[in-house]
């Protein structure tokens, strides 16, 4: 019994043996199957990687925006190194990459930058900042400047800029709220410009997109085109660092810019915007109208000092006197302070404020008998 457990055993394991042979092959297989993936994906990442880089190298020698021409205070301390340098200018947004620029410096092998205050712009290639780095110069003088006040108007911003580049105002309103162009404006700048300010009964898409600043050229006449995308480069700009507030709040920037407008044409010098910010808010929340009159003043294409009786019947989706809630957009350009106030609103009960003719001193009221008393006070007496 034994010599027939050992023959069977043998059997067995020449036969395990046999099947052993069999698979070595197959097993061989799986394993260069898996060299050649292997290689073949680390070939694709190095390409890939490859491909990245070149884009990524190539967006970066291009200026930052080349319709902004707003300029920008560069500080270069004495003892700089081109580190210090690079990353100076991509801090003030003048370059793209720093590490690039300075890739790219020493490829050229520039050398004599001199300590200072450079006045600079995003439009610059990396040549004309180099240059003016050297020199301590702007590229060229401003040609063509103006200003935008806060507060002020599209149709009043389109006559500034008018006087300055010699374009007819129509030609800049038109330009403004043709329809085709601000569709393209749209895609341009996703951060601050929705579909939103397309709605038929916004009365102008880009009215509070037109940011207070002054704008500088270096053209003798910019065309329209570049002259708004300058504007709206400079808003997307001072919007960026109002980003994280605003997806704190849950807010849009097209609701924030149209409460920012009528903080902003409420408001006076010594006015209280974080308190007018409150007082809109917390009518809002009560559902009731938000009563103020430069809305009113908007609808109807005017600009004075009183709102009759008669005015506040006017038929306007912006008439905050018989719609409530916000109007479907902003009514005039807000600066940083208004835009500060509308993303934190004073923590208050009030529900009323009205300013003081001659001091410009705003009273808030939290009862409409409150309000009537300061009415009688300041304003009826004063008559």
């Amino acid at each position: 019994m034994s010599k027939n457990k050992d023959k069977n055993n043998k059997e067995r394991l020449n036969q395990q043996s046999y099947i052993n042979l069999l698979e070595k092959p197959n097993d061989t297989n799986t394993i260069r199957k898996i060299v050649i993936f292997v290689c073949i994906g680390f070939v694709l990442l190095v390409l890939i990687c490859a491909i990245s880089g070149y884009f990524y190298v190539k967006s970066a020698l291009k200026p930052v925006d080349p319709n902004d021409h707003r300029l920008r205070t560069v500080n270069i301390p004495i003892g700089s190194n081109i580190n210090t340098i690079a990353r100076a200018l991509e801090e003030k947004h003048i370059i793209k990459s720093q590490s690039v620029f300075k890739y790219y410096v020493k490829f050229k092998k520039e050398t004599g930058f001199q300590a200072g205050e450079y006045e600079l712009n995003p439009s610059m290639n990396f040549d004309q900042i180099i240059k003016s780095l050297k020199t301590g110069k702007v590229v060229d003088n401003a040609v063509v400047k103006f200003t935008i006040p806060e507060g002020w108007q599209l149709v009043q911003i389109a006559s500034i800029i008018s006087k300055e580049t010699g374009y007819s105002s129509a030609q800049i309103e038109n330009r403004l709220d043709d329809r085709t162009f601000v569709k393209i404006l749209i895609k341009k700048y996703p951060k601050i410009l929705g579909t939103e300010i397309l709605n038929p009964k916004v009365k102008h898409p880009l009215e509070g997109y037109l940011f207070p600043a002054t704008y500088s050229f270096y053209n003798k006449k910019p065309s329209i085109d570049t002259t708004i995308e300058t504007v709206l480069s400079h808003t997307n700009y001072v919007m960026t660092k109002y980003q994280t507030d605003m997806k704190k709040e849950k807010i849009k920037p097209n609701t924030l810019l149209t409460m920012a407008s009528l903080i902003e044409e409420e408001a006076t010098a010594q006015a209280d915007r974080h308190n007018i910010a409150s007082v809109f808010y917390n009518r809002i929340k009560a559902k009731m109208p938000l009563q103020t009159d430069p809305t009113v003043l908007y609808a109807l294409n005017k600009h004075k000092q009183e709102v009759s009786y008669q005015d506040l019947k006017v038929k306007s989706p912006y008439n905050t006197y018989i719609n409530k809630g916000l109007p479907p957009g902003p009514i005039a350009s807000p600066g940083n302070a208004s835009i500060e106030a509308a993303l934190h609103p004073a923590k208050t009960d009030y529900l009323y404020f009205l300013a003081a003719k001659g001091t410009g001193k705003v009273y808030f009221a939290k009862t409409l008998s409150e309000h009537n008393a300061l009415k009688q006070k300041y304003i009826t007496a004063k008559k």
